[in-house]
């Protein structure tokens, strides 16, 4: 059975995306910590990331580097990498913007124009 992120990957189940290539995507977390978080998945699932091939770990990393950077030159907050393996069976990586109301574990509730501009703002398609 298909995780849930493979059918974000396969456009069944629709997602915010910030980023796509060949071997990774990018999307906003629909239960942000903070405004802007992106899950970063390989197109390849496989349930823990550290059993992913070296491939496709490296790729998965240098998008995790590529999109840290970007959103701390647009929205000016570092970034924090969260990687958990527990709650969805497929390799991914959590990018939070810290900002001064960023509490741990804490769940934001956005309305869907503000996850729009998230995307709008952090979007490198």
């Amino acid at each position: 059975m298909s995780s849930i992120f493979t059918k974000i990957i396969n456009g069944e189940i629709p997602c915010y995306k910030i980023y796509e290539d060949d071997k990774t995507l990018a999307f906003l977390d629909i239960h942000p910590e903070s405004k802007g978080h992106i899950l970063v998945v390989p197109k390849t699932e496989v349930d823990k990331i550290y059993d992913l091939e070296d491939e496709d770990y490296d790729a998965l990393m240098q998008t995790v580097k590529k999109l840290s950077k970007h959103m701390e030159e647009k929205l000016g907050a570092r970034t924090l990498w969260k990687v958990v393996g527990t709650d969805v069976p497929h390799a991914h990586v959590h990018l939070m913007p810290l900002d001064e109301n960023w509490t741990y574990g804490k769940t934001l509730n956005l309305a869907e124009d503000e996850f729009k501009q998230i995307q709008e703002t952090l979007s490198m398609l």
